[in-house]
């Protein structure tokens, strides 16, 4: 069973950065498409980013489109989502999935639903 543990989260000003990163633990997360979700106070969770196995397919919501980049190393089994023009509203927590079921190399989804492996979550707080 794959484990996910976030970490990079805290607080910064609007206008700052933050690399958040997802490490994977107990197999290998190679062939998995990987996604990234946030959840606000009050809010459901929405989907933020996603990644194919391979890397080479990528997929942002609109609202985080060109502020965000989402990547991953295979080899150290761990996601990013470098995050730059922060502001309040991407206040969250954030949230890494797993989708183990290999669907193609290419293959990501924006569906919560897709997702069967979380992490616990890291929180952002971005002020103003």
């Amino acid at each position: 069973q794959v484990q996910l543990v976030e970490s990079g989260g805290g607080l910064v000003q609007a206008g700052g950065s933050l690399r958040l990163s997802c490490a994977a633990s107990g197999r290998t997360f190679t062939n998995y498409a990987m996604g990234w979700f946030r959840q606000a106070p009050g809010k459901e969770r929405e989907f933020v980013a996603a990644i194919s196995w391979s890397g080479g397919s990528t997929y942002y919501a609109d609202s985080v489109k060109g502020r965000f980049t989402i990547s991953r190393d295979n080899a150290k089994n761990t996601m990013y989502l470098q995050m730059d023009s922060l502001s309040p509203e991407d206040t969250a927590v954030y949230y890494c999935a797993a989708d183990i079921n290999y669907r193609g190399r290419d293959y990501y989804s924006t569906l919560l639903s897709a997702y069967e492996i979380w992490g616990q979550g890291t929180q952002v707080t971005v002020s103003s």
